[in-house]
């Protein structure tokens, strides 16, 4: 009797201490969405549109394009004319060596160079493949950075709901120690329910351990991402996902062939590269400088030229065949950067496509108050537990079961999101009907 009555307290023991320590998670769980500092409650939308405004890498990009319409000025302005002048004294003699006359001589001449046909035309081009450049790359920023502020918002949504569920075992745990008490020790059960009552804790106190550091992980990369300080703390509502239905793999194909973000910007690369062949072929001609000219001598009598000069270097030594062949390569490049870039774009959309066909396909299989029967299931055993008629294995395994399908739930919504936004990112299209 007395070993039933040791048995007995050492299994109350552990039952509190296993409440106290899943209570301890929960509070821990509870302070990624419950702080003290600044608590917002926002949608997802919301914070996808507070970054895309504040968001502090955007001036990188805006500045990127500002820095491409300038070059673009400066391949479009022709060259400044350049001004010469000279001055020097003038003596004239006859043969026998006698002077006769002497005086100042000087000479001015204005020059401008103009550039071989074609030349600035190219110039321009290139430019202006520059600043397409930086449109595409300030374009595939934003739709980068609100893919990955929604999935950051999404994180901190599901953290907040395996808080929840967290707490909702935690408090039958906690009203399970009163039930405990009332029941006859006797025999080695009460061993045995110790032990798994304490793996149970185990698991839990980790699973909510996770979820803490996913969840301040998150918050800190979407506060950095929104331009906010590190201390404001958000809690995400409404973050329900609806998704259409996937097109077929050979949609997506040709919608991203067209539309990706990466097969547009080397095909402006590969675009750019051949003006940049064609301008290396039209360096091999220089330009022309043009410009008239007056001069003027006094040695006696009075002499004064005016025309117009005209000069030109001959392309004998340097017909800039190095810079042509360098030219050639780097387009060569550019259309192998093209083919790889195609056939690894083709890669990800089937991926992604198949990804999200099997996750929505298994997210159909769900029936719809799936939630909330798993919930009344583990209120169920709660319930009959304390009248003695489900066993103990049952009781935790049932609060186990909660938690994990919780989790797994949110876990396939999540990379359903996941494949949905990489979809976007390839083809432009939204897969989203209610991205709230």
């Amino acid at each position: 009797m007395k070993q039933n009555v040791l048995k007995f307290s050492f299994l109350a023991t552990a039952y509190v201490a296993a409440t106290v320590v899943i209570m301890q998670a929960a509070d821990a769980v509870s302070a990624v969405t419950n702080s003290p500092v600044i608590t917002n409650q926002v949608l997802l939308d919301d914070l996808v549109n507070e970054a895309l405004e504040k968001n502090p890498e955007l001036n990188f990009y805006r500045a990127e394009i500002a820095a491409a319409r300038g070059g673009r000025k400066s391949a479009g302005a022709w060259a400044n004319p350049e001004v010469s002048a000279e001055i020097g004294q003038k003596r004239v003699k006859d043969s026998s060596g006698a002077l006769l006359g002497e005086g100042a001589a000087w000479a001015v001449s204005v020059n401008q160079t103009f550039e071989y046909p074609g030349r600035l035309s190219l110039r321009k081009a290139i430019a202006n493949r520059d600043i397409q450049l930086a449109g595409l790359g300030f374009a595939q920023f934003k739709l980068t950075l609100a893919a990955r502020v929604r999935s950051l918002g999404y994180n901190i949504f599901i953290a907040q709901e395996k808080l929840a569920a967290a707490r909702e075992v935690a408090d039958r745990f906690q009203a399970l120690t009163e039930v405990l008490v009332q029941r006859d020790p006797a025999g080695i059960t009460p061993v045995l329910e110790t032990r798994i009552i304490e793996a149970s804790t185990i698991t839990l106190q980790r699973q909510a351990s996770e979820a803490t550091i996913a969840a301040q992980s998150a918050l800190l990369e979407l506060n950095q991402l929104r331009g906010q300080p590190p201390g404001v703390v958000v809690s995400v509502t409404g973050a329900q996902l609806n998704f259409r239905a996937s097109p077929s793999l050979g949609t997506l194909l040709d919608t991203a062939r067209t539309n990706a973000f990466e097969l547009r910007i080397r095909q402006t690369e590969l675009e750019q590269q051949g003006f940049k062949v064609s301008l290396a072929k039209n360096e091999r001609f220089s330009g022309v400088t043009v410009g008239p000219f007056i001069s003027e001598a006094k040695a006696g009598d009075t002499e004064r030229t005016i025309g117009l000069g005209v000069s030109l270097p001959l392309p004998l030594w340097n017909r800039n065949v190095g810079n042509i062949e360098i030219a050639k390569a780097r387009e060569q490049q550019a259309q192998t950067s093209l083919l790889l870039t195609q056939r690894e774009v083709e890669r990800r959309v089937t991926e992604n496509s198949l990804a999200l066909q099997t996750k929505l396909a298994e997210m159909a299989r769900w029936q719809a108050d799936a939630p909330q029967n798993f919930r009344e299931a583990a209120e169920l055993a709660d319930r009959h537990y304390r009248l003695g008629a489900v066993p103990i294995a049952t009781y935790v395994e049932l609060q186990k079961q909660y938690l994990e399908a919780i989790d797994a739930m949110l876990a396939t919504k999540q990379d359903a999101l996941l494949a949905a936004q990489n979809l976007e990112s390839l083809t432009g299209e939204s897969l989203l009907i209610n991205q709230q």
